[in-house]
């Protein structure tokens, strides 16, 4: 993974079927607007880091914050996987 293709929520859309067979744009192309995360809204974590400038959580200033996992059920190691990228991404600074 390319930390460019990294989304809001740390995670890749590059490979993934929805977006191959045509059903999703992605997170990054979509601007937060994936249907399948979002549903008829702009995904929370999306807004969220746009709102605070930054690329992904993971960078965020207030990293990890009380929201976090409630907006990120599905992924029960989100911190750890989350911390793991921001170091990876200042190490490339």
């Amino acid at each position: 993974m390319k930390l460019e293709e990294i989304t809001a929520c740390g995670e890749c859309c590059k490979g993934c079927a929805k977006m191959e067979q045509g059903l999703c744009r992605g997170c990054i192309e979509a601007d937060g607007y994936v249907p399948e995360w979002a549903q008829s809204g702009r995904c929370r974590v999306h807004a969220c880091t746009r709102d605070h400038g930054v690329r992904f959580c993971g960078v965020c200033p207030e990293f990890p914050c009380g929201k976090l996992t409630d907006m990120i059920p599905w992924n029960t190691n989100i911190v750890a996987h989350l911390r793991d990228l921001a170091e990876k991404f200042r190490a490339c600074e």
